[in-house]
């Protein structure tokens, strides 16, 4: 069985806006696996990269350690990569992204690499708002150790091995809510429709974006009694607002009544329908999404979607107000103005 892709592709394959075919954006050929929900988002990640029209070499993902950490390697494999050791992509982000603003940062974590060891990383990244987009492929166990329940692994549930979990789940979502991350969502690797047009915005989005990504072992986490196997997630499953994506152009607007609909017409001539119905989500309200998180968790719902966005978001390089021109571009006569520049600094403070 061969593992490299042949490097032949159809001569009238589409190509986007920047000339890019779909191909592209794609990586080596998976070893997770067969039908693991892991390769299910790396599609979804390219395709979304492909829809935005992004240039692969603007692209910088990093990840930890796991099997959700290894999907990189699977997806955008024209981009820059750095693979950390377990639980501390986030201070590689943050130094990565500090040096070089120009970029796009994609990480990619696990339960185990965000919820355990990762936690503590996990936690500062949001309070910094590190302009990023953290996508964790949460399964419930450690599948690159043979199955072992992870901290998001709920209350009771049922491993393969047979064994029931005593320990309360580590919520992911309901702690980013809690800690303001200035983008959440969630959604399932099943379920393309959705999950394409969140990373969409996720990666338009300036600051902290974080989703959930419900993704299930079919080796490990995939057996009667577990809530995070295939069958459960899809009975269970509550859509707090249907997901779209429209890219940055000329405004266009649209006035009807609540509880009526209209289609628009869209810049490339696509159409969307729009229903607006009377109490629907709002996911510029934060305390309404971490209403509507609380209420899905005590009526044993897996709410997906966006929960909150803050859309006067300041990202890190705001808050310390750093230059435009990219820290790692700088050159020897801007880091070392002189006596002049130190002197005409220290009079300030005066």
């Amino acid at each position: 069985m061969s593992y490299v892709k042949p490097v032949f592709s159809h001569p009238e394959l589409p190509a986007n806006k920047v000339g890019y075919r779909k191909r592209d954006y794609e990586g080596a050929i998976s070893t997770l696996c067969a039908g693991c929900g892991h390769d299910s988002i790396s599609g979804a990640i390219v395709q979304a990269c492909y829809e935005l029209s992004i240039e692969p070499h603007r692209l910088a993902k990093l990840s930890g350690i796991g099997c959700s950490s290894k999907t990189p390697t699977y997806f955008l494999s024209n981009s820059h990569g750095f693979n950390t050791v377990h639980g501390r992509m986030p201070s590689v982000a943050t130094g990565a992204t500090m040096a070089n603003k120009d970029l796009l940062y994609m990480g990619v974590s696990g339960d185990g690499d965000s919820a355990s060891i990762g936690m503590g990383q996990f936690v500062h990244v949001i309070r910094r708002n590190l302009n990023m987009v953290y996508i964790v492929m949460n399964n419930g166990c450690y599948g690159l150790t043979k199955g072992q329940d992870s901290a998001t692994a709920d209350f009771g549930s049922i491993s393969k091995g047979g064994s029931q979990n005593h320990f309360h789940p580590i919520d992911l979502v309901g702690m980013a809510l809690e800690l303001r991350a200035s983008f959440v969502a969630r959604s399932f690797s099943g379920d393309k429709k959705q999950l394409v047009p969140l990373i969409k915005l996720a990666l338009s989005h300036p600051g902290f974006a974080f989703i959930d990504v419900l993704s299930p072992c079919v080796t490990f986490n995939n057996n009667v009694g577990s809530t995070k196997s295939y069958e459960y997630i899809r009975d269970h499953m509550e859509y707090p607002a249907p997901p779209d994506y429209v890219p940055k152009a000329k405004e266009i607007t649209v006035d009807y009544e609540a509880g009526s609909g209209t289609t628009v017409t869209l810049h490339d001539g696509s159409t969307l329908r729009l229903d607006k119905l009377a109490g629907d989500h709002d996911p510029t309200d934060h305390l309404a999404a971490l209403r509507r998180h609380h209420e899905a968790v005590a009526n044993g719902e897996i709410l997906t979607g966006l929960f909150y966005m803050n859309q006067e978001s300041q990202t890190l390089h705001q808050l310390f107000n750093t230059i435009e021109t990219p820290l790692n571009a700088l050159t020897e006569r801007e880091l070392m103005p002189g006596q002049t520049a130190l002197e005409k600094i220290n009079q300030s403070f005066r």
